[in-house]
């Protein structure tokens, strides 16, 4: 048979031809294209049950026995003063004061038996952000995010997914970045060797106040020592960024700046601090998106929102934060991470239990029942998977620091905590794995960061053979684990 190759030629995109130009005109290598190819539309992700996660961080440290794991049974001293609930789910109790998570039981799942080798915050956060259950050769758990540090999990994601509308960035965090007390930034929570122009978009809704208020503010704010109280108010305001147009500046005037700034990129006969310049553009990009949509402006604008819809999630950094990420679900974010508490707010060491009945547990009963019920109710549940975990679990022992707290507390506990799952595949009323009698380590199925992480992306339809690149071209697994078991 003979093939003839006369007339045939190639089909060519514009775009295409605009990236191949842009090659020799601004006098970048071949090591640019897979960032051009990159921006081009990709069919991402296929075959998952979900196509987005709500991934909630509790900082601090969510104690097991007063949540999902209590352990009315246990002797004195072990077991807390919460009294375990019926849920609509037979056989499954939760804390007293969870009663709208206890209604809503068939709608999610919790694995108790998660566990991996740190009491310490800062590693915690690193191990449970990036699901990994040991950190990069180069960690030094200074509060420094590093280039050598692993990708965290809203990275990977937002990598592996195609963007499905608005150019909005495929990862988001919200409201906060998560800041040490002492000023340091948490690490695990951004590209890392993937490079800084894959970090998530970070959304800095709730400004950084005094770092030893703790709490939903405004109604939930509690000090850190509770002997040690701050002089200052509590002065934190929960708003949307400014996404607003400079006076005079229309759309069609917005417009015409960025066919300006597309010129000037043309003729810029070479590039000065390359991988600096390529986030920028990344970062400007998202925002134009973000400007020209009023659609995202709303997304963000949720204290803005429905006087009934504002009180059903709560009128507090929880609920508006609960709110928002129902919204950037709605508009196409892939995975929109939500931090409840930045600074170690769930580091219950003392006065643990009237914090948690006054100040924790309330305003996130509320409104994660609300996300439930919303994204239910618009067809999104089974599409959207949430995950709520925290770095660690709480000690099994009850222990006091009388310098600080009036009241008993529990220290850091990595070798156990309860996982909480929900949407996206996962089948309500399911409790996977199991502690032991006093809650304390994994007495069946034990799982690891690793393996909420495939939870996730096994999900969203990522390939278990799919791999990320980090700055040097090197590809590595995304996959470090299994899917927990028994849970989808």
């Amino acid at each position: 048979m003979r093939v003839s190759h006369q007339g045939s030629h190639p089909h060519v995109t514009r775009r295409t031809a605009v990236q191949a130009g842009a090659v020799g005109l601004l006098g970048l290598g071949m090591n640019h294209l897979q960032a051009l190819r990159a921006a081009t539309p990709r069919g991402g992700a296929t075959g998952g049950t979900a196509k987005s996660c709500i991934y909630i961080f509790l900082s601090g440290g969510l104690a097991q026995h007063e949540s999902f794991d209590m352990k009315p049974d246990a002797p004195e001293g072990i077991r807390g003063e919460f009294k375990p609930i019926a849920t609509r789910t037979p056989g499954v109790e939760v804390c007293e004061h969870l009663p709208g998570l206890a209604a809503r039981s068939d709608k999610w799942a919790v694995v108790r038996s998660l566990t991996h080798g740190t009491n310490d915050h800062t590693l915690g956060h690193y191990l449970m952000l990036t699901g990994r259950s040991k950190p990069d050769p180069g960690f030094r758990g200074d509060r420094q995010p590093r280039s050598t540090d692993w990708p965290c999990i809203a990275s990977v994601v937002g990598d592996a997914m195609a963007a499905r509308g608005h150019n909005l960035p495929p990862a988001v965090v919200l409201p906060e970045r998560l800041i040490h007390w002492s000023g340091g930034v948490i690490p695990g929570g951004f590209g890392g060797q993937m490079g800084s122009h894959r970090d998530p978009f970070y959304v800095e809704a709730s400004t950084y106040g005094n770092p030893f208020w703790r709490g939903a503010f405004p109604g939930y704010v509690f000090p850190n020592e509770s002997k040690k109280p701050p002089q200052s108010p509590d002065d934190r305001v929960f708003q949307a960024p400014n996404l607003t147009l400079s006076p005079g500046m229309t759309l069609g005037r917005l417009n015409q700046r960025t066919d300006l700034l597309r010129e000037l990129d043309r003729q810029r006969g070479s590039l000065e601090a390359t991988a600096t310049a390529e986030r920028f553009d990344r970062h400007r990009q998202s925002a134009i998106s973000l400007l020209a949509s009023p659609e995202i402006r709303d997304a963000f604008d949720v204290t803005r929102a429905d006087e009934k819809v504002q009180e059903r999630y709560g009128k507090n950094s929880f609920g508006w934060s609960m709110l928002m990420a129902l919204r950037l679900v709605e508009a196409g974010v892939s995975l929109v991470q939500v931090n409840l508490g930045s600074n170690e707010t769930w580091d219950t060491h003392g006065d643990m239990f009237p914090r948690l009945k006054d100040k924790l547990f309330p305003p996130t009963d509320r409104a994660l029942g609300a996300l439930l019920d919303d994204l239910e109710s618009r067809g999104l549940l089974d599409s959207t998977m949430i995950v709520m975990a925290s770095e660690f679990g709480r000690t099994p022992k009850l222990s006091t620091l009388p310098e600080s707290y009036e009241t008993v507390g529990r220290d850091h506990w990595g070798a156990a905590q309860s996982v909480w799952f929900a949407g996206g595949g996962v089948r309500g009323g399911t409790v996977v794995g199991s502690t032991d009698k006093i809650g304390a380590y994994p007495a069946s199925l034990p799982q690891s960061p690793e393996n909420m992480a495939a939870t996730i992306y096994k999900a969203l339809g990522i390939p278990d053979t799919a791999s990320w690149s980090d700055e040097l071209d090197r590809p590595h697994l995304i996959y470090q684990g299994s899917p927990i078991p028994g849970l989808m």
